[in-house]
């Protein structure tokens, strides 16, 4: 965001709830409301959706990141996260449609982990969000300290026999 240093993070509680210490006022608590008040203090409101019906989408997201992403640990909550993303994205480029918003960020760094895991075949299964989570790890500024996922660009098999 271009923000510059000096902003002290932690994470408070048994489930590490994030928390950033501002310098004037008491401590604001929650990754959506942390991410949101440092996207109104670099002055990129847009990240956060330009109409009413963008910012309710990026909302959405938002929510369902820290609900369904940040709870979802075993294998059947992983498919149906990845079932959502997918069906969701089959006609969109971003979360929020056309707009690339705070909700892909936080959503890129929710599924990095999962994707990291995934098999050829598994991101060809969830082929909508392999192409988004691609664009976004791509997208400047994003992927930072993050390792590279790889996508093949070409299929290794077909159903022809």
């Amino acid at each position: 965001l271009g923000l510059p240093g000096g902003n002290k993070y932690g994470v408070q509680g048994e489930r590490k709830v994030p928390v950033l210490q501002t310098n004037n006022g008491p401590g604001l608590t929650g990754l959506m409301t942390i991410a949101a008040h440092l996207v109104r203090q670099a002055r990129k409101d847009q990240l956060l959706g330009s109409t009413a019906e963008e910012k309710a989408v990026v909302q959405q997201w938002l929510e369902y990141r820290v609900t369904r992403v940040n709870g979802g640990s075993s294998k059947e909550d992983i498919r149906t996260i990845l079932k959502d993303l997918n069906m969701h994205l089959e006609d969109k480029v971003y979360l929020a449609g056309n707009i690339f918003t705070l909700a892909d960020i936080l959503m890129y760094y929710g599924l990095h982990h999962i994707m990291v895991d995934l098999t050829v075949q598994e991101k060809e299964k969830y082929l909508n969000v392999s192409r988004w989570f691609n664009h976004i790890q791509h997208y400047p500024g994003v992927r930072q300290h993050l390792s590279d996922v790889v996508f093949i660009k070409n299929r290794l098999y077909t159903n022809a026999h």
